[in-house]
Protein backbone atom coordinates (compact mmCIF):
# COMPACT_ATOMS: atom_id res chain seq x y z
CA UNK A 1 0.00 0.00 0.00
CA UNK A 2 0.95 3.54 -0.51
CA UNK A 3 -1.61 5.59 -0.98
CA UNK A 4 -1.21 9.33 -1.89
CA UNK A 5 -2.22 11.06 1.06
CA UNK A 6 -5.71 12.24 -1.29
CA UNK A 7 -8.73 10.10 -2.32
CA UNK A 8 -10.66 10.13 -5.32
CA UNK A 9 -13.50 12.71 -5.53
CA UNK A 10 -13.18 13.16 -1.83
CA UNK A 11 -14.37 9.78 -0.67
CA UNK A 12 -14.88 10.43 2.97
CA UNK A 13 -14.28 7.00 3.84
CA UNK A 14 -11.34 6.92 2.50
CA UNK A 15 -10.35 10.36 3.87
CA UNK A 16 -10.72 9.23 7.00
CA UNK A 17 -8.95 5.81 6.65
CA UNK A 18 -6.26 8.10 5.44
CA UNK A 19 -6.13 10.71 8.34
CA UNK A 20 -6.55 7.31 10.21
CA UNK A 21 -2.94 5.77 9.12
CA UNK A 22 -1.07 8.95 8.80
CA UNK A 23 -1.40 8.81 12.66
CA UNK A 24 -0.40 5.82 13.32
CA UNK A 25 -3.44 4.72 13.68
CA UNK A 26 -4.15 1.33 11.61
CA UNK A 27 -6.44 -0.77 13.52
CA UNK A 28 -8.91 2.12 13.84
CA UNK A 29 -8.46 3.15 9.77
CA UNK A 30 -8.73 -1.13 9.50
CA UNK A 31 -11.93 -1.06 11.53
CA UNK A 32 -13.09 1.37 8.75
CA UNK A 33 -13.18 -1.54 6.11
CA UNK A 34 -15.65 -4.49 6.03
CA UNK A 35 -13.57 -7.07 3.74
CA UNK A 36 -16.80 -7.91 1.25
CA UNK A 37 -14.41 -7.06 -1.95
CA UNK A 38 -11.47 -7.70 -2.94
CA UNK A 39 -10.29 -3.76 -2.89
CA UNK A 40 -11.43 -3.51 1.00
CA UNK A 41 -9.80 -6.89 1.59
CA UNK A 42 -6.47 -6.14 0.09
CA UNK A 43 -6.47 -2.26 1.70
CA UNK A 44 -7.22 -3.55 4.94
CA UNK A 45 -4.43 -6.33 4.92
CA UNK A 46 -2.34 -3.45 3.77
CA UNK A 47 -2.95 -1.62 6.90
CA UNK A 48 -2.94 -4.06 9.09
CA UNK A 49 1.16 -5.26 7.14
CA UNK A 50 2.09 -1.48 7.46
CA UNK A 51 1.43 -1.86 11.68
CA UNK A 52 3.77 -4.25 12.02
CA UNK A 53 6.70 -2.45 10.12
CA UNK A 54 6.26 0.50 12.65
CA UNK A 55 4.97 -1.07 15.85
CA UNK A 56 6.55 -4.64 15.42
CA UNK A 57 3.42 -5.66 16.63
CA UNK A 58 0.10 -7.15 15.60
CA UNK A 59 1.69 -10.22 13.14
CA UNK A 60 -1.38 -12.90 13.75
CA UNK A 61 -4.23 -9.85 12.70
CA UNK A 62 -1.86 -9.16 9.81
CA UNK A 63 -1.43 -12.74 8.78
CA UNK A 64 -5.64 -13.26 9.05
CA UNK A 65 -6.03 -10.33 6.77
CA UNK A 66 -3.92 -11.45 4.48
CA UNK A 67 -5.55 -14.99 3.71
CA UNK A 68 -8.90 -12.74 3.42
CA UNK A 69 -7.52 -11.03 1.15
CA UNK A 70 -5.88 -13.78 -0.86
CA UNK A 71 -8.96 -15.92 -0.74
CA UNK A 72 -11.36 -13.13 -2.36
CA UNK A 73 -8.50 -12.28 -5.25
CA UNK A 74 -9.73 -13.41 -8.69
CA UNK A 75 -8.08 -11.96 -11.14
CA UNK A 76 -4.26 -11.53 -11.78
CA UNK A 77 -3.94 -8.05 -10.72
CA UNK A 78 -5.88 -8.88 -7.32
CA UNK A 79 -3.41 -12.13 -6.81
CA UNK A 80 -0.07 -10.29 -7.65
CA UNK A 81 -1.91 -7.20 -5.12
CA UNK A 82 -2.14 -9.94 -2.62
CA UNK A 83 1.08 -11.83 -3.15
CA UNK A 84 3.34 -7.77 -3.10
CA UNK A 85 1.35 -7.99 0.67
CA UNK A 86 2.52 -11.10 1.32
CA UNK A 87 5.75 -10.06 0.22
CA UNK A 88 6.47 -7.22 2.34
CA UNK A 89 4.67 -8.82 5.24
CA UNK A 90 7.65 -11.65 5.34
CA UNK A 91 10.53 -9.01 4.54
CA UNK A 92 8.93 -7.09 7.74
CA UNK A 93 9.57 -10.09 10.08
CA UNK A 94 12.58 -10.66 8.21
CA UNK A 95 14.55 -7.19 8.46
CA UNK A 96 12.96 -6.27 12.47
CA UNK A 97 14.41 -9.67 13.51
CA UNK A 98 11.01 -11.37 14.18
CA UNK A 99 11.63 -14.60 12.08
CA UNK A 100 13.52 -15.14 9.09
CA UNK A 101 11.19 -15.22 5.68
CA UNK A 102 13.47 -14.09 3.10
CA UNK A 103 13.07 -16.72 1.13
CA UNK A 104 9.01 -16.57 1.41
CA UNK A 105 9.88 -12.38 0.48
CA UNK A 106 11.74 -13.32 -2.36
CA UNK A 107 8.76 -15.70 -3.84
CA UNK A 108 5.97 -13.46 -3.15
CA UNK A 109 7.44 -11.00 -4.64
CA UNK A 110 8.84 -12.66 -7.42
CA UNK A 111 5.19 -14.07 -7.62
CA UNK A 112 3.68 -10.47 -7.60
CA UNK A 113 6.33 -9.59 -10.84
CA UNK A 114 4.97 -12.64 -12.83
CA UNK A 115 0.87 -11.12 -12.45
CA UNK A 116 1.74 -7.53 -12.25
CA UNK A 117 2.64 -6.24 -15.68
CA UNK A 118 5.30 -3.45 -16.53
CA UNK A 119 3.02 -0.17 -16.47
CA UNK A 120 0.00 -1.43 -14.08
CA UNK A 121 -0.70 0.51 -11.36
CA UNK A 122 0.70 -1.55 -8.88
CA UNK A 123 4.04 -2.23 -10.56
CA UNK A 124 5.39 0.90 -9.06
CA UNK A 125 4.59 -0.53 -5.58
CA UNK A 126 6.17 -3.44 -6.44
CA UNK A 127 9.51 -2.28 -7.93
CA UNK A 128 9.83 -0.18 -4.42
CA UNK A 129 9.67 -3.30 -2.11
CA UNK A 130 11.78 -5.57 -4.67
CA UNK A 131 14.01 -2.43 -4.20
CA UNK A 132 14.12 -2.96 -0.21
CA UNK A 133 14.47 -6.89 -0.60
CA UNK A 134 17.64 -6.02 -2.77
CA UNK A 135 19.04 -3.69 -0.30
CA UNK A 136 17.87 -4.77 3.07
CA UNK A 137 17.98 -8.71 2.54
CA UNK A 138 20.44 -9.03 -0.53
CA UNK A 139 22.63 -6.79 -0.19
CA UNK A 140 23.10 -5.19 -3.18
CA UNK A 141 22.87 -1.95 -3.52
CA UNK A 142 23.07 -1.56 -7.24
CA UNK A 143 20.21 -3.69 -7.78
CA UNK A 144 18.26 -2.03 -5.18
CA UNK A 145 19.35 1.63 -6.96
CA UNK A 146 17.80 0.49 -10.34
CA UNK A 147 14.42 -1.19 -8.46
CA UNK A 148 14.14 2.55 -6.68
CA UNK A 149 14.53 4.43 -9.82
CA UNK A 150 11.81 2.47 -11.62
CA UNK A 151 9.12 2.84 -8.79
CA UNK A 152 10.51 6.41 -8.49
CA UNK A 153 9.46 6.88 -12.07
CA UNK A 154 6.13 5.18 -11.82
CA UNK A 155 5.13 6.51 -8.64
CA UNK A 156 6.29 10.25 -10.87
CA UNK A 157 3.71 8.65 -13.78
CA UNK A 158 0.76 7.92 -11.53
CA UNK A 159 1.06 11.04 -9.47
CA UNK A 160 1.87 8.94 -6.09
CA UNK A 161 3.55 11.18 -3.46
CA UNK A 162 3.48 9.17 -0.83
CA UNK A 163 5.43 6.68 -2.67
CA UNK A 164 7.83 8.99 -4.11
CA UNK A 165 8.29 10.29 -0.79
CA UNK A 166 9.87 6.87 -0.14
CA UNK A 167 11.60 6.52 -3.70
CA UNK A 168 13.45 9.72 -2.92
CA UNK A 169 14.15 8.51 0.53
CA UNK A 170 15.97 5.43 0.10
CA UNK A 171 17.42 6.44 -2.94
CA UNK A 172 18.94 9.19 -0.94
CA UNK A 173 20.31 6.92 1.28
CA UNK A 174 22.18 4.56 -1.12
CA UNK A 175 23.90 7.90 -1.98
CA UNK A 176 24.85 9.30 1.48
CA UNK A 177 26.49 5.08 2.07
CA UNK A 178 28.50 5.92 -1.08
CA UNK A 179 29.41 9.69 0.38
CA UNK A 180 27.38 11.98 -2.04
CA UNK A 181 26.41 14.42 0.65
CA UNK A 182 24.49 17.04 -1.56
CA UNK A 183 22.68 14.06 -3.38
CA UNK A 184 21.48 12.26 -0.47
CA UNK A 185 20.56 15.54 1.42
CA UNK A 186 18.38 16.79 -1.72
CA UNK A 187 16.34 13.53 -1.51
CA UNK A 188 15.95 13.77 1.96
CA UNK A 189 14.69 17.33 1.62
CA UNK A 190 12.29 16.31 -1.06
CA UNK A 191 11.33 13.09 1.27
CA UNK A 192 10.28 15.29 4.07
CA UNK A 193 8.90 17.77 1.68
CA UNK A 194 6.39 15.89 1.14
CA UNK A 195 5.32 13.81 4.06
CA UNK A 196 4.99 17.39 5.79
CA UNK A 197 2.10 18.21 3.00
CA UNK A 198 0.71 15.58 2.80
CA UNK A 199 0.50 15.78 6.75
CA UNK A 200 1.56 11.71 6.74
CA UNK A 201 2.82 12.45 10.27
CA UNK A 202 4.15 8.92 11.10
CA UNK A 203 6.57 8.92 7.77
CA UNK A 204 7.69 12.98 9.27
CA UNK A 205 10.24 11.52 12.24
CA UNK A 206 12.41 9.09 10.36
CA UNK A 207 12.26 11.86 7.54
CA UNK A 208 13.54 14.46 9.66
CA UNK A 209 16.13 12.14 11.08
CA UNK A 210 17.42 11.01 8.04
CA UNK A 211 17.79 14.72 6.83
CA UNK A 212 19.79 15.37 9.63
CA UNK A 213 22.66 13.01 9.73
CA UNK A 214 23.34 15.14 6.39
CA UNK A 215 23.48 18.18 7.93
CA UNK A 216 25.80 20.17 10.49
CA UNK A 217 25.08 21.65 13.39
CA UNK A 218 23.00 23.57 14.90
CA UNK A 219 20.51 22.56 11.93
CA UNK A 220 21.13 18.46 12.29
CA UNK A 221 20.05 19.20 16.17
CA UNK A 222 17.28 20.89 15.32
CA UNK A 223 15.84 18.27 13.38
CA UNK A 224 16.29 15.68 15.75
CA UNK A 225 14.45 17.48 18.38
CA UNK A 226 11.47 18.07 16.51
CA UNK A 227 12.07 14.26 15.27
CA UNK A 228 11.81 13.11 18.81
CA UNK A 229 8.65 15.42 19.40
CA UNK A 230 6.49 13.85 16.85
CA UNK A 231 7.73 10.26 17.86
CA UNK A 232 6.82 11.00 21.78
CA UNK A 233 3.39 12.54 20.23
CA UNK A 234 2.74 8.96 18.54
CA UNK A 235 3.45 6.96 21.12
CA UNK A 236 6.95 5.74 20.21
CA UNK A 237 5.71 4.56 16.60
CA UNK A 238 7.88 3.62 14.98
CA UNK A 239 9.76 1.66 17.26
CA UNK A 240 12.38 1.17 15.51
CA UNK A 241 13.28 5.16 15.08
CA UNK A 242 14.22 4.85 19.07
CA UNK A 243 17.77 3.41 18.79
CA UNK A 244 18.07 6.66 16.22
CA UNK A 245 16.88 8.95 18.92
CA UNK A 246 18.64 7.85 21.80
CA UNK A 247 21.12 10.55 22.96
CA UNK A 248 24.76 10.33 22.60
CA UNK A 249 26.78 9.54 25.96
CA UNK A 250 29.12 11.96 26.50
CA UNK A 251 33.26 11.00 26.33
CA UNK A 252 34.72 9.52 28.44
CA UNK A 253 37.58 11.45 30.17
CA UNK A 254 40.92 10.45 31.55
Amino acid sequence: MSGNGTTAGDDPLQTAVWRLRSRACWSDAAALLLPATPAAALQRASLLVERCLYTEQGWEEAEDALRTAEALAHSDDERGAAACERGYLAYAATVLAVRDRADEARAALGRAAALVPPGAPQRALLDFRRGLLAENLTRSPQAARAAYRRAHAGATAQSDPLLLSFTWRHLAGLALREGELAEARHGFAESLRIREELGYLVGTAPALVSLADTETEPEASRLREEARRLFRLLGGVPTWLARQLAPVPPAATA
